[in-house]
């Protein structure tokens, strides 16, 4: 009989917290009708890395939450032997998405149970690990703009959203990309791991994630109003880099150059980091567990565990 496959769930994340009492049952009940018993641990976010720790010569161990809990999980497994599968219970789950992890729990613990094992890249900014982005300026105002209030209210993040555009300001950064030194003002600095794609349908979504780069985007220093026209062309798939973008392309590594600190969201959370900062892409580092029925493209996610 196979032994019980370890679950570390953060049971204050907006899906967990909802289930409330029947958390623990509705997961075990998961994982039975997927033929597994489980080691079932919920926990607090800041007692995720040290329970991880603990499990590092299993082949796979499930991690329940939403990005910023699965990206901290990535960073204590980067570079290990032990496999990452996903509950998505998260907001917005974008890299449970990104590999074709079903949202709802029956389908995850299915696809941790019997999926398959495959390496994609992480980017890294000085010790911090993230699975997903990092930017600052414009975004990290509207997080925190946003977590003020109800994080989940619709209006309350449109609101977000107009305030921050409205006065929105030019950040500087003193750069260098793969060594080369650039001076930008920009209101907004976004760093993907992996290329993001602006093409219609596929906004925000990666081709791949064994590309070993990062995407480097920066928006010009404009009006409320050219930044509408410039979302409604994105929107259109009209966007045009060249026109759109201070700098637009890839990168190894991109660091921050300065002194004292720098405020910035890494996958969704707001995090103060020091400077200089050291963005660089680590291929292949995690494990993750796929969905054998709808694995990504060879190109996406190559070299098996």
């Amino acid at each position: 009989m196979s032994s019980a496959i370890p679950v570390l769930i953060n049971r204050n994340g907006g899906t967990a917290a909802a289930l409330g009492d029947s958390l623990a049952e509705t997961i075990t009940d998961a994982f039975a009708k997927a033929g597994r018993t489980i080691a079932l641990e919920l926990l607090d976010p800041q007692e995720i890395p040290d329970a991880l720790r603990g499990y590092l010569s299993e082949p796979v161990v499930v991690v329940g939450g939403g990005d910023g809990t699965i990206g901290t999980a990535a960073a204590v497994l980067a570079n290990s032997m032990t496999a990452l599968a996903i509950l998505p219970l998260g907001t917005r789950n974008h890299l449970a998405r990104q590999l074709g992890v079903p949202l709802d729990l029956p389908g995850a613990a299915a696809v941790a149970v019997s999926g398959q094992r495959r390496r994609i890249d992480l980017g890294r900014a000085n010790g911090r690990v993230f699975i997903n982005n990092a930017s600052f300026g414009l975004y990290t105002r509207f997080v925190r703009e946003r977590e003020a209030g109800d994080r989940h209210s619709y209006r309350r993040m449109v609101r977000a959203a107009w305030q921050v555009v409205r006065h929105m300001r030019a950040q500087f950064f003193c750069l260098r990309i793969d060594g080369r030194r650039q001076n930008i003002a920009t209101p907004l600095l976004f760093i993907g791991n992996n290329e993001y794609s602006l093409e219609i349908g596929n906004i925000g979504q990666r081709e791949s994630l064994t590309d070993h780069q990062l995407s480097l985007l920066a928006l010009p220093d404009k009006g409320p109003l050219q930044m509408l026209g410039f979302a409604l062309r994105t929107l259109l798939g009209a966007g045009e880099p060249e026109r759109d973008f201070l700098e637009y392309g890839r990168a190894g590594e991109v660091v921050i150059e300065g002194t004292g600190s720098i405020e910035g969201t890494f996958d969704g959370e707001v995090v103060v980091l020091p400077l200089p900062l050291h963005l660089r892409t680590l291929p292949n580092a995690l494990g993750v567990v796929t969905p054998r029925e709808n694995v990504p493209s060879e190109r996406a996610l190559t070299h098996s565990h």
